[in-house]
Order: structure tokens, then C-alpha cells, then sequence
């Protein structure tokens, strides 16, 4: 809706303080849109694909390509391969430059991770912070709460209605149980891991860290914890939190 592609139902929205409805072909001007599922063309070239954006913008790759080009060059040597015929990463990477090349104040990521293997998602948000460095607003819907403690502020949506939407801090902050931060040197298996033992009530992937809850918060079953996890072959533990002793 805020790429002006749906028609809201209600309400007012603005973008850049102009209106979704009646100035939509203002914002359009304006804004950069990534969707979740790749759809440039893909018996296009990586070229032909990037050229043609451009063009629909009434640019071209040459006036704008200082803002793409560190995205850019990981994909050149591709350029003549049909977008098609190109690797989750490289997809990602062509999308994003198609979405830029018209130099949007305004960009908008509808889960620009999701099927990207984890090195190519930490490239991915590398160069989300150095474009943010050059003035663009970025907006970014992701499933992954450890994406989300990157961003300034989050808003966590349910069932279409804003929850809530402060800071990455202030959010966990307004938990309501003891929330613990724990971490080790295999963090995808100690996700598994986590949720498999008796005493936790609850364990998500958050940043660097898993935050869990326990059913019952105690130090001993702190302490039971990090033994179970010890004799999984668990090494570097670590954990964080308002009543942890380790």
C-alpha cells in the first residue's frame, strides 16, 4: 500500500508527506520497492534487466551507477547471464539494484532474506547500512527478529494492526517474563537445542544471541541448564540477563 500498488481501504498514509492515493505517482518517483518473491525478468540478462529500470525511471545506469556500483560489481562479471540462471545471492543483488537505479529517497524490503543462505543475508545488511549512510530511508519487513534488532526502530505488526513500535532496547525491555540472552559456538544448533530442554518455556533467535524464558527462573535451573547444554558438546557459553549467574 505504501508503494502505492494497493489501494487502502480506509485511513490516510503518507509517504515523504505525500498522500498514497492522490499523489501516487509523485511517490513513485520517490520510492525504491524490493519485493519478497524475485520478479525482474528473468530471460533478461543482468544487464538488459538493470538497463530497462533505468529507463522506465528515465535514467540510465552511468548517472546513477556511483550509488549501486559497490552492489554492482559483485554481479558484473554476470552481467551478459540471464537473470534467471542466477544464484539466491545474486538475484538478491540484481533486485536491489533495479530497485536503486532511479536513486529512490525511499526504500522499501518486503523480506529481502528470506531462501538466502546466512553469509549472503549479512552482505545483504552490510549494504543496507552503508546505502541508510547515504540518506536513504529504508523500510524493512522481516520474519526474523534478528534482522529486526538492526533496524532503528521496529513495529510488530499482528493481524494487520501495529502492536507496537519503539526501539530494538525498549521492546525487549517491555517483555514481560525474565528474558535471557544465551550464546555459543554452534548457534544454530544450540537453537535446537534450547527448545528441546524441559526447563525452557520459550527460545528465539535474536541478534548475536537466543533469547529464552524459563517455565520456572530460578539459579538453579539456570545452572541445570548450562550443564545439559555443556554435555551436548555446547563450548564459549555465555549468558545474559537480569537474574543470570554465568
Amino acid at each position: 500500500m505504501l508503494t502505492t500498488l494497493l489501494i487502502p481501504d480506509g485511513g490516510i498514509a503518507t509517504v515523504n508527506g505525500l498522500d498514497v492515493v492522490t499523489d501516487y505517482k509523485a511517490i513513485r518517483k520517490q520510492v525504491g520497492y524490493m519485493p519478497g518473491k524475485f520478479s525482474l525478468y528473468q530471460d533478461l540478462t543482468v544487464e538488459e534487466n538493470l538497463n530497462f529500470f533505468a529507463t522506465l525511471f528515465n535514467t540510465t545506469i552511468e548517472e546513477n551507477y556511483d550509488l549501486i556500483k559497490e552492489i554492482y560489481v559483485q554481479i558484473e562479471p554476470f552481467k551478459t547471464r540471464r537473470a534467471g540462471k542466477l544464484s539466491g545471492g545474486m538475484k538478491q543483488k540484481l533486485a536491489l539494484c533495479c530497485a536503486l537505479i532511479h536513486r529512490p529517497s525511499v526504500l522499501f524490503l518486503d523480506e529481502p532474506t528470506t531462501g538466502v543462505d546466512t553469509v549472503s543475508r549479512k552482505e545483504f545488511w552490510d549494504m543496507l547500512k552503508r546505502l541508510k549512510a547515504q540518506g536513504i530511508t529504508i523500510l524493512v519487513s522481516t520474519p526474523y527478529m534478528d534482522e529486526a534488532t538492526l533496524c532503528e526502530r521496529i513495529a510488530l505488526i499482528q493481524g494487520g494492526k501495529i502492536m507496537s513500535i519503539d526501539t530494538p532496547e525498549a521492546i525487549i525491555k517491555c517483555y514481560p517474563e525474565p528474558l535471557f540472552a544465551v550464546k555459543s559456538s554452534k548457534m544454530s544448533v544450540l537453537l535446537e537445542d534450547l527448545r528441546k530442554q524441559d526447563l525452557a518455556k520459550s527460545c528465539f533467535a535474536f541478534g548475536e544471541f537466543h533469547h529464552l524464558t524459563f517455565k520456572e527462573n530460578s539459579p538453579v535451573n539456570q545452572q541445570l541448564l548450562l550443564k545439559a547444554l555443556e554435555m551436548l558438546g555446547h563450548t564459549f557459553l555465555g549468558v545474559k540477563g537480569n537474574h543470570a549467574n554465568h
